[in-house]
Formats: structure tokens, sequence, C-alpha cells
């Protein structure tokens, strides 16, 4: 095999694009299907949801293609919380909740119901399941193979590809520093590294040889082609479906995307614990030292969010995207998948 010659996917799609899962509302049915329909493959984003909106979902999109689906799930690990650097950034919200006539939320560890949507997944089977945050201990990924189910690990580094391959991932999907959202690090405390994407992949193609899937601030055409260059199976596009006609990201997010006001983004840990990549406003300045408690960190904010939103006060909302959102545009699905397909 040539050093740039991709391992093929184990399914067919026409096109060598797919539509990354977002969560929190941009990713919808109707974007899902829209991308699978164009030749690609859509992915919903499973995570925040409960399994019966998760389930309704992947109903609802099978009703719109008889194309392949994927369906995205977050691997929330059990993590060490350091109470007092917790307290103490709860004392620093407070200002923001006081800004807005709100409260700090009470800061909580669950699982995003896990166990609830593995059984979604076994019963509705979806064509490939990932998962990010983390990799789930080989026996979910045997049973869901077995079921006839791909699944695909989330990975950032050569040591996550291989601890995914270990544990049988069949396909690995590689987010770069440019992604916009969360990064998928399995250590939330771990800083994500820097590398550029293409160096990302070449030292995870050299760590093991499954088919990869590629994506992180990827908005021209001529971008998706020099990631295909790199010798993986397709493109993974989030940030440049956010104006999409199907997708659900709301008005607030969609008015920033197009607003000259915003001119970079920034990587912070400030809205959840995570680290997340999104437009550079006044929340993310004000808090550089949140720590890495996650999700504690997501529900301490969700009311201050919630508050912002409602005031449409941009500065104060989590307004995730990738590096490339200038490029980022309007119009049905379709017409921007096929605009940026080689």
């Amino acid at each position: 095999m040539n050093i740039f010659d991709p391992v093929p996917l184990p399914f067919p799609i026409g096109r060598p694009i797919i539509g990354a899962p977002m969560a929190g509302g941009p990713s919808t049915p109707e974007l899902v299907a829209a991308v699978t329909n164009t030749g690609g493959m859509g992915f919903l984003a499973g995570g925040y949801k409960t399994p019966q909106q998760l389930s309704a979902q992947i109903t609802a999109t099978r009703s719109l293609t008889t194309g392949p689906i994927g369906v995205n799930l977050f691997v929330v690990s059990a993590n060490d919380v350091d109470e007092d650097e917790l307290e103490a950034y709860r004392q620093e919200l407070q200002h923001d909740a006081d800004r807005y006539g709100t409260r700090v939320g009470s800061p909580r560890r669950d699982d995003d119901f896990w166990s609830g949507k593995l059984e979604v997944i076994r019963d509705l089977r979806p064509d490939v399941v990932s998962f990010t945050f983390g990799c789930p201990d080989a026996g979910v990924l045997h049973e869901l193979a077995r079921m006839g189910i791909h699944t695909a690990a989330t990975v950032t580094s050569p040591a996550e590809a291989r601890t995914a391959a270990e544990r049988g991932a069949g396909i690995l999907i590689v987010q770069g520093p440019d992604a916009g959202g969360h990064r998928a690090t399995f250590d939330p405390a771990e800083e994500p590294g820097t590398d550029p994407l293409p160096e990302v992949i070449a030292a995870i193609r050299k760590a093991v040889e499954l088919p990869l899937i590629a994506g992180g601030g990827i908005s021209t055409r001529e971008q998706v082609r020099a990631v295909l260059d790199t010798g993986v199976a397709a493109v993974q596009l989030g940030t440049a479906l956010l104006l999409a006609d199907e997708a659900g990201t709301n008005p607030a997010h969609r008015s920033a995307l197009q607003d000259p006001a915003f001119t970079e983004t920034k990587v912070t840990r400030a809205f959840t614990g995570r680290p997340a990549r999104g437009l550079r406003n006044r929340f993310m300045d004000d808090h550089p030292g949140s720590g890495h408690a996650y999700p504690q960190i997501h529900y301490m904010t969700a009311p201050l969010r919630a508050a912002a939103a409602a005031s449409n006060d941009l500065q104060g909302l989590h307004l995730w995207a990738g590096t490339g959102y200038r490029n980022t545009r309007t119009g049905a699905a379709a017409g921007i998948v096929e605009a940026l397909t080689p």
C-alpha cells in the first residue's frame, strides 16, 4: 500500500464527506439526512439528549433517508474534582449571575445517560456509532460489531488512537486543533495538542492501520482536497454546516458567525471545563482559569448561558466555531456539501 493510499471505510459512501455531530442543537435529522442524501454521511449528536430524544431523532432521520447514518455518544469518565477550585470558580461566576439576575448552577456529575443510549443503539441500530471524550471498553465495541454496527472513536493523538484500536474500534475520527466545539481528548485535564491536522494524521497512520476520517477547521474545497491527499478515507465537516438551512443552530449563534465584530476563535474551558474552540468573547476573556471539572462546570454555567441567550448577549454565550468560520455559508446543506467536494 502506498503511504498515501487510505484504508477504505467498511461501508460505501458516494462522496468522502462526513457531517460532524454537533451537540446542543445544530445537528438535526434534516441536516443528517441532507448530508447522507448528497452522497456523504451525516451524524446525529447524542450528547446532552435523553435516550427518548435520541430515539426520536434516529427514527426521524431514518424516515428522511435510506442511506447510512451515524450517531455520536459522549464517553464521560469519572473525574477527581478539586472542590476548592470548583468553589472558587462558582464565586467567580456569581458576578455573571448578578449581571443576568439569575443563579450559578449546581455542579454535578452524570454519565450523559450512557446505558440508556446504548440500549437505543442496540434497538435502532444506526450504521455507525462514534464516541467522543473517550473510548468504550472492548466489550461494548465488540458487541456492537457483532450486531453489524460500525464503531468509530474520535482521537487527537497517536496514544489515543492506539488505545481505541486495541479495544476494537473499527474507524478513527482524527480531530485537529482547529476544530470548533469541544476537543475530543480522552483526559479532560490534558492540554490538547496543537500540531497541525496533517501532522496528526501522519503520526496516527504510523501508529495504527485503520480507516481514518479527519476534520477540524476545514472550510474550503481546497482544504478538503488537501486533507484527502494525506491518506484519509473521508473528511468531517462541522462549522461549515452551522449556517445550513437544515441546521438547528440557534439564531444568536447564526448571527455571531456572520458578525464582523467577532474576529477570532479561541480555545477555552470557561463554559464547560473541557477545552473547546469558539468565537472569542467577553466570557472567555473574563474566565481564563476555570479548572477542568467536566461536566460539573457545564452545569454551573448552564443558567448563565440560558440567560445570555434570552437577552441576546453574544458576549456571554458559547459560540462554538472552528478556525475556518469566516467561510461558513448559508443555504441548503446539499449545496454546501457539493461546493466543498473536490
